[in-house]
């Protein structure tokens, strides 16, 4: 008899959230940023990784990290949560408020992870259409919430993959006309220019969650953190792993909050590209591009297939984020903001792949 008979039957219906391992000269399909950390900042935090023994544990509690997110954040460092990346705090905060039929809110589409969670801890996706144009429907989510009795409402801002934003205001209402936890996912806000963590001042209910993945050009290191009440941390930590972020991690994050200005720069370098990324898409013909307010764009095809679009974008060496088996994206693909070389070969590639009457090998 399989042993397979002891995981949950709702966890073996799932499919995992993966990503196929492909190689490719230009790689714009992570949301990475493309602009490394500066030499002489990496070399100073190996230095001091190099200069702590790695047998002992790091902080249990990364109190000089908790604080100078307080400082840059401007939110208190008791209200603070660092974690293993902001995924490892999306799932700290639905294991504590999520069980057997516990009704998420989650608008849709949207990053995936959140749904995959809720199932996984047992609890029942509420999914809500995004408008048109894939705008938030901040009295949709309420109505919903209300209809379900929902304790969580899940809003990614700016939108994965869509880039849609849903404004402060429309947070903190939320916030006040329902009884639910209001988690707002800002992987991506350095890029939006906005942020609703002043909102935690009046909103004991609002949880905001951060990375330094994308803006801060860290993805390879993992560090995330969560901004809420000092109440609302303290529940969400029973769910942290001990010692949850490595000391390199910790070592990294100070260097960075230390001297912002590289990475400010590079989020403004970032946006300039964006902004001349879509203009160039919205002229190849066949390809209908979303305005974004994060460093990615969505795109549309008009009469070409997506899967077919994105293997011939691979076949050149190209590769973005086939995106079209996402619920109401069946024509889209997504292309991360690179650098300027890049974003130039991708276009050439993508003119190519969009000429008429042009059919890719098998």
């Amino acid at each position: 008899m399989s042993a397979l008979r002891h995981v949950k039957p709702g966890v073996r219906a799932l499919r995992p959230y993966t990503l196929a391992a492909r190689l490719a000269s230009v790689k714009v399909n992570q949301n990475e940023n493309p602009y490394d950390l500066p030499a002489d900042l990496k070399r100073r935090v190996l230095d001091e990784a190099l200069s702590r023994p790695w047998s002992r544990y790091p902080d249990f509690d990364p109190r000089e990290l908790l604080e100078a997110l307080g400082r840059f954040a401007r939110w208190r460092a008791d209200g603070i949560l660092a974690g293993n990346g902001s995924n490892e705090l999306i799932e700290a905060v639905l294991m504590v408020t999520v069980g057997g039929g516990t009704p998420v809110v989650i608008p849709e589409p949207t990053f995936s992870l959140y749904a995959l969670l809720t199932a996984v801890l047992g609890g029942k996706a509420i999914r809500v259409p995004l408008g048109p144009g894939f705008a938030f429907d901040a009295d949709a989510l309420m109505r919903a919430q209300r209809e379900h009795r929902a304790t969580v409402v899940i809003v990614c801002s700016p939108n994965n993959p869509t880039g849609t934003v849903l404004p402060p205001d429309e947070v903190a209402r939320l916030c006040r006309e329902t009884d639910a936890l209001i988690v707002v996912d800002e992987a991506y806000h350095e890029f939006a220019g906005q942020t609703v963590v002043p909102l935690l001042h009046d909103h004991g209910n609002l949880i905001v969650l951060r990375t330094f993945s994308k803006a801060m050009a860290m993805a390879g290191l993992r560090v995330g953190y969560l901004l809420a009440s000092p109440e609302l941390v303290a529940e969400v930590n029973k769910a942290r792993l001990p010692y949850n972020l490595n000391f390199f991690s910790q070592a990294a994050a100070l260097a960075v909050l230390s001297d912002p200005a590289p990475m400010e720069a590079g989020v403004a370098r970032l946006v300039r590209a964006r902004e001349s990324l879509f203009r160039d898409l919205a002229q190849v013909p066949g390809v209908r591009p979303y305005r974004s307010h994060a460093n990615f764009i969505l795109f549309a095809l008009e009469g070409r297939p997506p899967a077919e679009v994105f293997q011939a974008l691979y076949e050149r060496g190209v590769l973005v984020r086939d995106v079209s088996a996402t619920p109401r994206l069946s024509d889209c693909l997504r292309v991360s903001v690179g650098a300027e070389d890049e974003n130039a070969a991708f276009l050439a590639a993508l003119r190519r792949a969009m000429e008429p009457g042009r059919k890719e090998r098998a």
